[in-house]
């Protein structure tokens, strides 16, 4: 059995850690209020550029262009956006993961795709392994603004648009709670949705006059709806992380709560003991001097 110092040691570094584990929870539970903030706010841009884009697509005028057609696909790539920071329960590797196995099964080569970093967890994992990432963005703030992406998502679009990849997919983690989220796994380009007939928008579309031409207009909308969508990812994901770290450190105070307990009554019972055996060797001494 350990002895009583070994115990009360252990007991301070872990409620120690419990006081550090706290205040990280706390911390993130502030961060993620603004963060579902900015996701909510953003969402109206995001609806009403769909909107417009959806109207100028449909006139079919511009079946031509190409961030709007499907081509051979001879590479692939591939958006990962996840945090500089670990502590984040499954946050990172599940994203992570995801991606790792889809270009197993889909690529024999590094050739045949092209990675997009957001955050060292991504980027470090597949520079480790040797595989092909092409761009990478750190140092991205608890909350983002659209100038800390901007040159990743221009050059993704000019990357396709040029004929570097033939699709570009972006996965994420969609923020649901503060307890929960889910990996998507989402088509940026090419944006085949706006000639999909029969769907509800077409039913709503809003009358738009243009000037100039449609055709003119699309050019600039098409890349910045594409970059409005990266970016909204991005502040989806933001507020998955503060909602996976704050749980994480909630389990980690819990945790540290049950150990100090545990240890609390190992120390108990060892000091009871200690001192059963000092009373048992007194009544001994006693006894053998009568």
């Amino acid at each position: 059995m350990a002895s009583l110092i070994d115990i009360k040691q252990r007991i301070t570094s872990t409620r120690k850690t419990s006081q550090i584990t706290k205040a990280m929870q706390m911390v993130s539970a502030a961060k993620l209020g603004r963060a579902e903030s900015n996701a909510r706010s953003y969402g109206p841009y995001v609806s009403k550029i769909k909107d417009v884009v959806t109207h100028v697509a449909s006139t079919g005028n511009s079946s031509d262009h190409p961030m709007l057609v499907s081509r051979p696909v001879h590479r692939t790539g591939y958006i990962v956006l996840t945090s500089d920071t670990g502590l984040a329960g499954s946050y990172n590797s599940s994203v992570i993961k995801e991606v790792f196995q889809e270009i197993n099964k889909k690529h024999t080569s590094s050739d045949e795709y092209a990675i997009i970093t957001v955050g060292r967890s991504a980027r470090d994992f597949f520079k480790a392994r040797q595989m092909n990432v092409v761009l990478e963005v750190q140092g991205v703030t608890d909350h983002p603004i659209f100038a800390e992406i901007k040159d990743i998502a221009s050059n993704t679009v000019q990357m396709f648009e040029d004929g570097v990849y033939d699709e570009v997919f972006i996965y994420y983690n969609h923020h649901i709670n503060s307890i929960s989220s889910e990996l998507r796994k989402e088509q940026l380009l090419p944006l085949t949705e706006f000639h999909e007939k029969g769907t509800e928008t077409d039913a709503v579309l809003t009358t738009y006059e243009f000037e100039p031409s449609e055709q003119e207009i699309l050019e600039v909308l098409l890349p910045q709806y594409v970059e409005s969508l990266i970016f909204g990812a991005l502040l989806d994901a933001k507020a998955a992380e503060h909602a996976a770290r704050m749980t994480a450190m909630r389990s980690a105070t819990d945790n540290a709560s049950d150990l100090i307990s545990d240890l609390s009554l190992q120390y108990n019972r060892a000091r009871q003991a200690a001192i059963t055996q000092e009373i048992t060797e007194i009544v001994g001494g006693v006894a053998a001097l009568e």
